[in-house]
């Protein structure tokens, strides 16, 4: 009997292995984090021990490193953990500058101690728990080109700048702070006072005072942070400055997102002094110099533009308005400005030709010219044009006044439109009202020459005689005539005085028909017997017709010689002939009135106007007056008392004026009587008082037309 097959055996399942697998595993984590535990406390407990001083070349080398500058740090130097704040100590430390700048190091302290919240070194905002800074000085310059700054940590254009941490407890004392702008010019040294704060509270201000250079300027400085509770904790910078310079005192004040950023941030600014010209002279801008100032702007800068917008104040007794900016680019600054007065007075308009208002205001125009060098009893000055300063600045300017203060010749509506490019200076257009009549001016100085060539180019409108005079004594009433004119000079010079000195060209006022005061007119011509009849009748304001009339001048080497003056009216012709000088000043022109009808009591004799721009002087009593007097008592001795009024009558023998040459502003030779023949009483356009005959004598109207 076979016997049963055992059964199959099965089997043993493998023991399990994970938990000895995990057991390992954490053992390993276990022991790791031991050892990194204990690696750490080793690490903290040699750092502690040896307050991390042979970490000090590292240190230099990473930082250097991480900030494209040379780290140093020449006294003791302790990083470790204390137990846990990072404890920083580094005496003698400097942080170098790029080699561009003028002093070695950006940074520099004589003791720097701090304390500081290690995960902020890794992550957001570095904290420092205390910090205490001993004779520290830091170093701000732009190099040349103005691409690249000492406090941006790349050779690279938009590297990282430095950034301020956050500060619970400091001290700061002895701190001072330099920058440097080459292409402003601009060199700035600041001391702050010492600087305690707790809990991240400093309290009401950090003041702090300086001096520096702008240009070839000194200047002082003293101002306040106000938030340097908000300043330390990255927050608003509230600034006040004041600084002094060339007799000018400013005031800024503002808001700054952070200390060294002013960029697009509006500061409000104010200036006061004795004179515009001295503020500006500060960048080297010139500008005609003004009575005492005060303006008020907003200050914007952005990049390389410096917008002074909202301007308001007042030079002298005049109002001023409007925009200005300086744009600091290459080759030379450019300066743009708007401008608005409501009111100008004169005396504040006289620098405009080179006069010093301060000396106008006090001692007269006379005066104001000797303060220029002029000659005694001159009148025009002797200014020199800033050639030189020219170079430094190109300009555009739109200036608006609405009315000049004046006692004499009423002024309004002036429009100037000002450039200047390369030293060349123009004044286009240049419009105003005066009298109810427009003119219009365009006036060039080229300084690129030498001396600088001046043109000259003035035109007036018709413009109503008796409001034109009125505050020269004539009476508006009865005056309906008008007067249009040109000035057309050219001349070389840098003072007005030399231009003028120098000058060509032509001076022609033409008055068409129109009427003018009867006393006037009678005064001019010196007829005793008509304007005393006038008189006695009470008719003073009667008036008297003008066919037309022209005073002309001919300008050679700043002489002007009348050619012609010529004035035809419905009773007389006035003829002048004289001159006067660009050079000196000297005023010689004699004024004579011939009737067109007979006129008893006529002095019939030149009147004259002589002395100087300074001093005219009318001078009544001639030679032919005397001669006539001296006639009339010969026949009063000879014959009767009335035979001796003989003398004095006009025969009214006077040849009309032919008004076309007069009205197209012609030269002498080219004036016509009525009948159109070449006039004999008006010169040659030359400066005789009185031409000559073939026998080298002056002619003399013969009396009574007859010997």
């Amino acid at each position: 009997m076979d016997a049963a097959p055992y059964p199959p055996a099965q089997a043993t399942p493998a023991p399990a292995a994970s938990p000895p697998r995990r057991r390992r595993w954490w053992r390993i984590v276990r022991n790791t984090l031991i050892g990194l535990v204990v690696a750490l406390f080793l690490a903290w407990l040699v750092l502690y021990i040896t307050k991390g001083r042979f970490l000090k070349g590292p240190f230099e080398r990473i930082v250097s490193s991480a900030t494209s500058r040379q780290v140093k740090v020449a006294g003791d130097f302790q990083l470790y953990f204390d137990p846990i704040t990072i404890h920083f100590r580094a005496d003698g430390m400097t942080i170098s500058n790029p080699a561009y700048t003028s002093r070695p190091n950006l940074f520099e302290a004589k003791r720097l101690d701090s304390r500081i919240a290690p995960l902020s070194l890794l992550f957001g905002k570095r904290h420092f728990y205390t910090l205490d800074l001993t004779d520290s000085a830091v170093d701000l310059e732009w190099n040349a080109a103005h691409t690249h700054n000492s406090w941006t940590f790349s050779e690279k254009k938009g590297g990282k700048p430095l950034a301020f941490p956050r500060i619970d407890v400091a001290t700061v004392a002895g701190t001072t702070l330099r920058y440097i702008d080459p292409r402003m010019r601009l060199r700035t040294d600041l001391a702050f006072q010492t600087i305690t704060s707790t809990n991240a509270q400093i309290g009401k201000s950090v003041r702090f005072t300086g001096s520096g250079q702008v240009r070839n300027t000194p200047f002082t400085l003293a101002g306040a942070l106000l938030s340097p509770d908000a300043t330390v904790a990255r927050g608003q910078n509230k600034l006040t400055m004041t600084a002094d310079a060339a007799h000018n005192h400013i005031t800024v004040a503002g808001t700054l997102p952070s200390l060294a950023d002013i960029e697009n941030v509006p500061l409000t600014v104010s200036s006061r002094g004795r004179n515009l010209a001295e503020l500006l002279d500060i960048i080297g801008v010139a500008v005609p110099r003004s009575r005492t100032y005060h303006v008020n702007a907003i200050l914007t800068q952005s990049g390389t533009t410096y917008a002074f917008t909202k301007l308001t104040g007042r030079f002298g007794d005049s109002d001023l308005a409007g925009a200005f900016t300086v744009e600091n680019i290459e080759p030379r600054l450019h300066i743009g400005a708007t401008l608005t007065t409501r009111k100008l007075d004169i005396i504040d308009a006289a620098p405009f030709i080179g006069y010093n208002p301060d000396i106008v205001a006090t001692q007269g125009a006379v005066a104001a010219a000797a303060s220029t060098g002029a000659a005694p009893e001159r009148i025009l000055p002797n200014a020199a044009i800033p050639v030189e300063t020219f170079k430094n600045f190109n300009a555009d300017l739109h200036y608006k006044i609405g009315v000049v203060r004046s006692k004499n010749v009423p002024v309004s509506n002036i429009d100037l439109t000002l450039s200047l490019k390369d030293s060349l200076l123009k004044l286009s257009p240049l419009t105003f009202v005066m009298a109810r009549g427009n003119v219009a001016a365009d006036i060039t100085f080229d300084a690129r020459r030498r001396p600088a060539h001046d043109t000259y180019d003035i035109r007036l409108s018709p413009t109503p005689m008796g409001r034109l005079l009125a505050g020269y004594g004539v009476i508006e009433s009865g005056t309906t005539g008008v007067v249009k004119g040109r000035i057309a000079l050219t001349g070389d010079g840098d003072t007005l005085h030399d231009s003028l000195a120098s000058s060509h060209g032509r001076i022609a006022f033409v008055m068409p028909g129109g009427t003018f005061s009867a006393r006037n007119v009678q005064l001019s011509e010196l007829d005793i017997g008509t304007f005393a009849q006038k008189l006695f009748q009470g008719k003073l304001k009667e008036p008297v017709k003008i066919n037309c009339g022209l005073i002309g001048f001919s300008v050679r080497g700043g002489v002007a010689a009348a050619d012609p003056i010529l004035i035809d009216t419905e009773k007389n012709v006035i003829a002048g002939r004289g001159g006067f000088s660009f050079r000196d000043e000297h005023l010689d022109l004699v004024f004579r009135a011939d009737g067109k009808r007979i006129s008893l009591f006529s002095a019939q004799s030149p009147v004259g106007l002589v002395g100087s721009f300074a001093k005219p002087g009318i001078n009544v009593v001639t030679p032919q007056l005397l001669e006539r007097a001296g006639a009339a008592a010969g026949l009063s001795l000879v014959a009767t008392p009335v035979a001796g009024l003989l003398a004095f009558v006009d025969v009214g023998d006077a040849k009309a004026a032919q008004c076309g040459p007069i009205l197209a502003a012609a030269p002498a030779s080219a004036q016509r009587t009525t009948k159109g023949q070449p006039r004999d009483d008006v010169g040659h356009g030359t400066t005789a008082t009185a031409e000559k005959d073939k026998s080298g004598k002056a002619p003399r109207k013969k009396f009574l037309g007859i010997f």
